[in-house]
């Protein structure tokens, strides 16, 4: 099939080689000519704007966004969607909020194009291993851009979830999730290297845990990794930054009355990491100090 990719980002980028490796043929636009210039050396068509983008493409036409959630997202849309026709699809493969994203669908629906939403799993290793794409909108939408979804996806990593809005919402509890599982595989490795007594080799334990264990998982690959390198490993601090979805998916729990313990605390323990010289850290310590003595540590 025949596509633009907005948005050459490191997935725009590695989505785009899977696919021209597919036997797709993708034209490709971004605000970056450099990035524009390095993807076309590797197959894909070169273009100078939206308009040009699509000028390159046969009817349906089929456009495939790959920005940063809010208004670079939803400007992109609302232009492509009156630049297209009734029957051209827009699909939306970034982490946008769902509840965003079905207002930018009702935004565009006069203009009779579809817009699926593309929830988008595997990082910079999709270009090898493929992408999980969790797909919502209308089926027809769907079973027309199939043919691009199926090359993404590694055999069985793809599906129509929902309607408009689904997709993005399979995302977000995903990554929601996904922050619950660090957090304890985190938690887990802390305990053990605070057990000197026993001298453990953490990265011989994440290793050996990779087989037959109960907890063993693609996570777990990418802590034996990052453990195998000492000298990388401890260059990194300890600050965790967080995206969106897992806020997202604590208001979700919130809003439904769905009790979701672990995903809201691995959220909070990430907006503790940013401060280690916290008021609130600072406040328990001199209370501990204050009724019972206990001892306190002084910044330097």
């Amino acid at each position: 099939m025949k596509l633009a990719m907005i948005g050459l980002g490191k997935m725009g980028g590695y989505m785009t080689e899977r696919l021209i490796k597919g036997g797709h043929q993708v034209v490709a636009f971004d605000l970056s000519p450099s990035a524009v210039e390095a993807i076309a050396e590797k197959g894909a068509t070169a273009s100078k704007s939206l308009e040009d983008a699509l000028s390159k493409l046969d009817s349906p036409k089929i456009a495939w966004v790959m920005l940063p959630d809010g208004p670079p997202t939803h400007d992109t849309i609302v232009t492509l969607a009156n630049l297209m026709g009734p029957g051209d699809i827009i699909i939306d493969g970034g982490n946008t909020n769902y509840q965003v994203h079905m207002q930018t669908v009702e935004e565009v629906s006069k203009t009779g194009v579809s817009v699926l939403d593309a929830g988008t799993s595997g990082g910079v290793w999709g270009l090898t291993e493929g992408y999980c794409l969790m797909v919502g909108g209308t089926k027809e939408a769907y079973k027309l851009a199939e043919p691009i979804f199926l090359t993404l996806a590694p055999e069985g990593g793809c599906a129509h979830v929902g309607p408009i809005g689904a997709g993005h919402f399979v995302k977000m509890v995903h990554n929601g999730i996904e922050y619950g599982l660090m957090q304890a595989y985190a938690e887990g490795f802390e305990i053990m290297a605070s057990a000197t007594e026993f001298d453990l080799d953490l990265h011989e334990i994440s290793a050996i845990w990779r087989y037959g264990s109960v907890v063993r998982s693609w996570l777990l690959e990418l802590i034996e990794l990052a453990l195998a390198d000492k000298d990388g490993f401890a260059k990194i601090e300890g600050v965790v930054t967080d995206t969106g979805e897992g806020r997202w998916t604590v208001e979700e729990a919130v809003r439904r009355a769905v009790a979701a313990p672990v995903i809201t605390t691995s959220l909070f323990a990430r907006f503790a990491s940013r401060d280690p010289n916290s008021l609130s850290n600072r406040l328990v310590s001199a209370m501990r100090h204050q009724f019972g003595g206990h001892a306190v540590v002084e910044s330097k």
